[in-house]
């Protein structure tokens, strides 16, 4: 049985979750009466308690008012901090990956993490809203590539990955940026444990449509699925949800273009640009 957890939190944010707690509870207040005094919901201020979820600065002021300006909450928000590197949706996904027998992923936004360049990813984290700092940016990265190590660290683990051709054509971070992309994922081609596959940007029919997944098989031979949105990602066990999501991947795997012919397509980008 594989334990999927709460998302991971900083030690800074269960502190500051505590302090809450104690001075609301010190204060007879419930959560829901403490939530109406600072104009958030009880379940914001559960999750603020519990260092599930970064205070915004508006619950830290409203909270100094109601525990009597003290000036200690303000305080302790200036020490917050998250925990680098991995975004703590996606590290229960992280983890099952750490030991996967199989991991498919298709991408239709941006080149997947385990395939991307220090340049690459840089520049994605650049254009992060709101901006991450140059040492967040370094964190980002320091555990990216990390993860990358997945590829050769674990030679008997198939990785199939499907990626959009519209990826290469929209040239992030510049032609040279792109340029050095290609040639990595090119190298990474000839791993044995490793195909990429790209989809045609012109493709009558395409069962990709809904957008963006991951897929892998345990050791157990138990399947996952992971989809991800905007600050937020979703891990998925329920079987009929996976198996639908496996049928999905394998008919855009016809779809796409053959082995041979993805290198082929990327090496004459390359050339174009």
């Amino acid at each position: 049985m594989v334990d999927l957890g709460e998302p991971e939190t900083s030690d800074s944010m269960r502190t500051f979750g505590a302090v809450v707690q104690g001075l609301r509870e010190h204060a007879g207040l419930s959560r829901e009466a403490f939530g109406e005094l600072v104009r958030f919901s009880k379940h914001t201020v559960a999750s603020v308690e519990l260092g599930r979820r970064m205070p915004d600065p508006t619950f830290v002021e409203r909270a100094e008012e109601v525990f009597g300006n003290t000036g200690a909450l303000r305080r302790a928000a200036g020490c917050l901090v998250r925990k680098p590197g991995l975004a703590a949706w996606f590290r229960r996904w992280a983890r099952l990956e750490a030991t996967a027998v199989a991991l498919y992923t298709y991408e239709c936004r941006l080149i997947p993490g385990l395939l991307q360049t220090e340049a690459y990813a840089r520049q994605l984290f650049i254009d992060e809203l709101p901006p991450l700092s140059d040492e967040q940016i370094d964190a980002q990265w320091a555990a990216r590539q990390e993860r990358q190590q997945l590829l050769r660290g674990r030679p008997n683990t198939a990785f199939s990955f499907l990626l959009e051709e519209q990826l290469f054509l929209r040239r992030t971070g510049g032609v040279e940026v792109t340029r050095e992309l290609i040639s990595h994922l090119l190298e990474i081609a000839t791993l044995r444990n490793v195909e990429i596959q790209i989809m045609p940007l012109v493709r009558e029919s395409h069962a990709g449509l809904h957008g963006a997944m991951q897929l892998l098989e345990t050791p157990g031979n138990q399947w996952f699925a992971y989809i991800e949105a905007p600050e937020t990602g979703q891990l998925l066990a329920d079987p009929k949800v996976v198996s639908s999501l496996q049928q999905r991947y394998a008919r855009m795997r016809s779809q796409a273009l053959t082995l041979e012919d993805s290198v082929g397509l990327l090496e004459r980008i390359r050339g174009a640009l």
